[in-house]
Parts: structure tokens; C-alpha cells; sequence
């Protein structure tokens, strides 16, 4: 598979709408599209239709593993100015296309020992990675995980810590305030207080941050409230309980605190002569344990995926497939 197949096999899956829940279709050509050209390929089904795409031909020691999952919403491909344009393209069908350029040159080598991992669901929680933790084959060593990296070897990533805190107050009519209990002042009373506090860092992956992504309360504007919640997503460096300490000395007793998700923080192989950068999202890596010890890089630049005008330039695609050649033939030397 020469470069410009790279981009149309690429444009292929972007053309197909594979939003987080609808990933049926996409599995189904993808699985299709592995058999034709002499995988043993396997559909591992998900819940509404969906499914994991496993492919390999001998017992794989190196697997390369992506998502095939989007955010919403789906707008289809196209080329223009050396960029290759289209939900997915860079998040991460565009890294799809070129793992699977990368596999195929190494097996025209006579390199049969890559596997290839192709999941749904990363975008909502990682279902599909979960699920396919559970089917890893024991011959796997290294696990190349693909996502927009700008083609530079993930030294480390951040977890997530999403809570959701609620402050209860006294409802009362707004003429007599005097009678009632704001549970909306005093949520905003204590996310305030959260901007002042010490958050842990990490001399590695930095200091803790957050945002404030949902915000509820009250139910008419003539209503002292007596209920309101904000959900805040940690970037988190380190354990939850440490987070989870601070959050309860700063907010002393004014809100509770619902735990919502956890994902850790992943320290990450690199291999010399490859580039390395820290950071701040987070994969699958965390849910596919199983699959051997992970390394992450792809082509396109994080600021790109999820927007409206997602893309990642052609160059870097076929670069990408180049670097996924030469990381996973030296994967192998020392299997």
C-alpha cells in the first residue's frame, strides 16, 4: 500500500459515520477490508451492533491499535492544500490508515508477527477497550497505541478524575430570601475556593488541572434554590486520593462529592532515537494491559481533532507510516 492509498483507504473509513455508537458500519468494511488482503481477522461484538476488529497472521508480538470511533459531528473527506480534511481524519482514521500501510510493508518483508487492534468506543468512555482486554493473545509484547501525537513517542499521559459535587440549600419564594438557603451561592462558594487550591504535581507530567464543564440548579428564577451540582474533570498527574484529599479539606463539609470516572495516569515506553513528548489526554492505554507494554504516536496535532475543521497534512500521514514501520521492526529485534 503506497502513500496514496494510505489517503484513500483513510478517506474510505472518514466517509462512513462511525459516531461513538454507531460504529457498526465502519467494523464491518474494516473487518471486510483485512480479510481481502489474507488477515485472520476476528469481530469481537459490542452492544448496539458495534464491534472490536482484531486482525493478525501469525501470533502477533507487536500490535498496532487505534480507535475508529468519532465525535460527533460527522462531516465526510476531502483534500485540499495538502491536508487531508474529515471527522476522523486525525482522531483517528488518518492513524488507522497508516498503521495498516505500516503492517502491510512489514509483511511484504516477511514480517508476520504484527497484530493489528482496531476498537470502538474510546470517545465515550472506552468500552471497546475494555472489552478487548479480555481477548488478548499471550504472544503480545508491545502494544503501539495510535493518537494524534504529531508523530512524536508519548513519554507519559495524564488521568482523568471526574466528580460531580452538590450543594443543598432550603427552598424559599424570592420576596423572603430570609427564609430560604441558596444551594446555588453555595456552590459558587466553593468552586471559588477550588481556584486558590494546591493541586499535585508531578515532576514529569506537571500540576493537577480541571475544568468546570456542568453546572445545574434551581428551578425558576422567583425560587430561593435548594439544589445545585457542577461536574468538574480533573487532568490528573497522579493518584485520585490525592485529588480526592484536597477537594475535601477545601470544600470542608459545603458539597458532597460523587466520584463519576477514573482513568490513571500512564508512564509510557519510548525507544531512542524517536522524539518524545509529554501528554495531556487520555487513550485506551489504560484499559489494554493485557495487550503487552504500550507505546503511543500518531500523526495530527491534538488542537485539531474534535473540531470543526479536523484534518492532519498528508505529509505527516505518510510520515506516520514510515515511523510505525521502523518502531515496530525494532519492537521485533528484541522480542
Amino acid at each position: 500500500m503506497d502513500s496514496l492509498n494510505l489517503v484513500d483507504f483513510a478517506r474510505k473509513l472518514i466517509d462512513i459515520d462511525s459516531t461513538t455508537g454507531i460504529e457498526g458500519e465502519v467494523g464491518s468494511v474494516l473487518a471486510a477490508d483485512l480479510r481481502s488482503l489474507g488477515y485472520t481477522v476476528s469481530s469481537q461484538a459490542l452492544a448496539d451492533g458495534r464491534m472490536n476488529v482484531t486482525a493478525w497472521v501469525d501470533d502477533p508480538v507487536v500490535i498496532f491499535s487505534t480507535h475508529f470511533d468519532c465525535v460527533p459531528p460527522f462531516f465526510p473527506s476531502r483534500v485540499e492544500n495538502g491536508r487531508l480534511y474529515g471527522r476522523g481524519s486525525s482522531d483517528a482514521k488518518g492513524i488507522l490508515a497508516a498503521q495498516l500501510v505500516a503492517a502491510e510493508r512489514l509483511r511484504a518483508r516477511g514480517e508476520r508477527r504484527v497484530g493489528l487492534l482496531f476498537v470502538a468506543g474510546e470517545e465515550r468512555g472506552s468500552d471497546g477497550a475494555v472489552a478487548a482486554n479480555t481477548i488478548a493473545p499471550e504472544s503480545a509484547r508491545f502494544l503501539i497505541n495510535g493518537e494524534p501525537t504529531e508523530n512524536r513517542l508519548g513519554a507519559a499521559t495524564r488521568g482523568v478524575y471526574r466528580v460531580k459535587l452538590t450543594a443543598h440549600g432550603r427552598a424559599a419564594h424570592s420576596s423572603r430570601p430570609d427564609l430560604g438557603d441558596s444551594a446555588i451561592e453555595k456552590l459558587l462558594d466553593v468552586l471559588v475556593s477550588l481556584r486558590s487550591a494546591d493541586w499535585p504535581d508531578d515532576p514529569l507530567l506537571g500540576r493537577t488541572h480541571y475544568t468546570v464543564g456542568l453546572i445545574n440548579g434551581g428551578v425558576a428564577p422567583n425560587v430561593i434554590p435548594a439544589l445545585a451540582s457542577a461536574e468538574l474533570l480533573f487532568r490528573s498527574v497522579g493518584p485520585e486520593a490525592d485529588i480526592h484529599r484536597v477537594l475535601e479539606s477545601t470544600i470542608a463539609g459545603r458539597a458532597s462529592i460523587q466520584h463519576v470516572l477514573t482513568v490513571p495516569p500512564v508512564r509510557l515506553k519510548t525507544v531512542p532515537g524517536f522524539e518524545t513528548e509529554v501528554f495531556w489526554y487520555t487513550t485506551d492505554i489504560p484499559f489494554l494491559n493485557n495487550w503487552g507494554t504500550p507505546l503511543l504516536i500518531g500523526p495530527g496535532s491534538v488542537t485539531e481533532a474534535h473540531t470543526a475543521d479536523e484534518s492532519v497534512p498528508v505529509a505527516e500521514l505518510e510520515e506516520a507510516a514510515n515511523l510505525y514501520e521502523r518502531l515496530a521492526a525494532e519492537l521485533l529485534l528484541v522480542s
